[in-house]
């Protein structure tokens, strides 16, 4: 098989196009991209875009020469040379498929007629000489050119200018029809809610107090010029506005109407964001983990790198790849000794380029293979943001769950200290990973539970590991590689009275420390590990807790407001968790930069466990200031 790929000539500035290419040339992957180069991007001419003003100039480095055991081979075209863009095709992929080599072909001299876009019109950067070659090298033109020029030396013609003009006059006529039939193929169900709303909005008029009004919305939409969804039920929701106060039943009806069309557009406009099928990861049943008798404790990484034994194992689909992924078994030895057990082709190597690992996983799964691409720090993810946002964790919304991409991504991230390697960046993460699953386990068991649940699912998603729990020692399960965590169930660690607290991950061990020390206090906390953050506690457990102790506190190292905010929101807002409150919520975040050096910058950077300790003493402080006198 032959991939192909395809970009404009002036987003080939951008970062990932030079990453792909260098990965494509690396793994020698069968590809033929193409270049195709009008001069400009946009309105912005070549010379301020690529380095000798060509692509295939800059990439000449690149190029295959006797002896290279990896390398490109590039070609250079012309967009309104059909002849000669036959046989460059022909040669590229014929190279690319048997030779397994990728392949550039720059497609220099494409025009563009109508400019580039309709704000973007091309006659306010273009000269009046290259405006005339744009027509004159128009790729129709040329093609039509070709056709009447050509001829073989027994006379063998193709058509004639005649036989051409027929042959545009018959395909404008068929356009022509089949845009006809698209738009009323695309506008009966349109006509229909139209009618059906006018009548509603008419029937309400003649009920209603305000039927002079509200007939002449019913006659302004009748009339507007071809109606869309939003001109039809805006109207109607007007209307229903118009008559809260009237005592009529037609209003029940355009209510119950406009519920209908807003549940009917939602299956329209914005179903297929997870996965519904029968192999939804949030269907997977549950298994918890057991434990023999011996009680044998082992360090974390040993539970997933056993885990990751069996899965590879269980699933001959399934691969591992990323940065010492491979030779070395991953940074925390993690994958330690499973390339030399499963072979390089399943647990591998790669590069320093996260866009490009991504894009990897994605195209492995969407073939349905069952990838797991691990970026090495969480920090690394915002390198791949991009591409898990546009393109991983829409693939199901924007094919309407007829394509699937079952990528996991598996990264370590929360405490280090340093400006590096210890972000969090929770907040941008879940906001810009709708459409993903996002897990926070606390612990290796916990992770490993969450990649044998997801590995039995059909949705993408994110686990971050606790980057300071590899050498923690855990109790060792004896059913590895068969538990699988159920995503959005938060655990009830402990159970309080007094206050709530919800964290995940390597700030939830913080928050499990802190317990004792303000049991002391004579605090009884309720502890909550929320364990997923997409999808965030789907049966609403946490309102359950605040609705025993009144009292909440979200304690989380992103920044200020980051994944904070969106707790809130879930908690209070969705969960209704307000009701129960008889302080004021109360969140405990990192500052506002990156943490810094040393275990005092850690310290000072992040949630310490005094930190939680004082933080929750003071909401019991603010309800109770004699029993508990304020400490500053």
């Amino acid at each position: 098989e032959v991939a192909f790929g395809t970009i404009g000539d002036a987003s080939t500035s951008e970062g990932p196009f030079w990453e792909t290419i260098n990965a494509a040339g690396v793994l020698q992957v069968p590809m033929v991209m193409s270049v195709w180069d009008d001069g400009y991007g946009i309105s912005v001419p070549r010379k301020f875009q690529t380095t000798k003003g060509s692509i295939s100039d800059a990439l000449s480095g690149m190029k295959r020469t006797e002896g290279d055991t990896n390398g490109y081979e590039i070609f250079v075209t012309r967009g309104w040379d059909y002849a000669h863009l036959c046989s460059t095709y022909e040669q590229a992929v014929k190279i690319a498929r048997e030779k397994h080599i990728p392949v550039l072909v720059h497609v220099k001299e494409v025009n563009q007629p109508q400019g580039h876009s309709t704000s973007g019109s091309h006659e306010r950067y273009k000269d009046e000489e290259r405006l005339a070659w744009e027509t004159a090298f128009d790729c129709i033109n040329k093609f039509r050119n070709w056709i009447t020029d050509y001829s073989t030396p027994d006379g063998l013609t193709i058509a004639t200018a005649e036989e051409l003009d027929e042959i545009q006059k018959e395909a404008k006529k068929s356009v022509a029809e089949q845009k006809r039939a698209a738009w009323t193929a695309f506008t009966a169900q349109l006509k229909t809610d139209l009618k059906d709303a006018v009548a509603l909005i008419r029937t309400v008029a003649n009920a209603s107090e305000n039927k002079v009004f509200i007939e002449k919305i019913a006659s302004e939409l009748e009339n507007e010029m071809d109606p869309i969804r939003r001109d039809i039920l805006g109207a109607a929701r007007k209307v229903l506005r118009m008559v809260r106060y009237e005592n009529i039943a037609e209003k029940a009806l355009l209510s119950s109407w406009i519920q209908t069309q807003i549940d009917t557009n939602f299956d329209r406009y914005s179903s297929k964001l997870y996965s519904d099928s029968e192999h939804s990861a949030l269907k997977v049943e549950p298994i918890a983990p057991t434990y023999d008798d011996s009680g044998k404790m082992d360090d974390g990484r040993i539970i997933l790198r056993d885990n990751y034994d069996i899965l590879l194992q269980k699933y001959p689909q399934a691969l591992v790849f990323g940065e010492d992924a491979g030779k070395i078994g991953g940074v925390n030895q993690t994958l330690e000794g499973m390339q030399e057990k499963h072979g390089e082709l399943r647990v591998s190597d790669t590069g320093i380029r996260e866009c490009t690992i991504l894009g990897q996983g994605i195209g492995m799964a969407m073939r349905g293979l069952r990838p797991i691409a691990e970026i090495q720090y969480l920090d690394y993810l915002l390198y791949g943001i991009q591409v898990l946002s546009d393109d991983l964790s829409t693939v199901q919304y924007r094919t309407k769950g007829g394509q699937k991409a079952p990528l996991i991504v598996s990264t370590r991230g929360h405490r280090l200290e340093g400006i590096w390697h210890s972000g969090s960046p929770m907040g941008m993460i879940i906001n810009s990973l709708r459409g993903m699953y996002v897990c926070v386990p606390r612990n290796m068991t916990k992770a490993a539970g969450f990649y044998n649940t997801l590995m039995a699912g059909d949705d993408p998603a994110l686990v971050v590991e606790p980057l300071n729990g590899y050498r923690t020692k855990e109790r060792v399960p004896s059913n590895i590689g068969e538990f699988r965590e159920p995503l959005g169930i938060p655990e009830v660690v402990a159970e309080g009275t007094d206050l709530t607290i919800v964290s995940y991950g390597s700030t939830f061990n913080l928050c499990e420390m802190a317990l004792k020390q303000l049991a002391e206090l004579d605090i009884s906390v309720e502890l909550i590990d929320v364990q997923t953050l997409l999808p965030f506690d789907i049966n609403h457990s946490i309102q359950d807790s605040l609705a025993k102790t009144n009292r909440l506190l979200i304690v989380d190292e992103d920044v200020s407001s980051g994944a904070t905010a969106f707790m809130l929101d879930q908690i209070l807002v969705k969960q209704n968790g307000y009701y129960h409150l008889d302080s004021a919520p109360e969140t405990l975040s990192a500052k506002d930069h990156r943490p810094a050096y040393s275990s005092d910058g850690d310290y000072f950077s992040k949630p310490s466990v005094e930190d939680i300790v004082e933080k929750a003493y003071a909401i019991m402080s603010e309800a109770d200031p004699e029993n508990y006198p304020a400490l500053y």
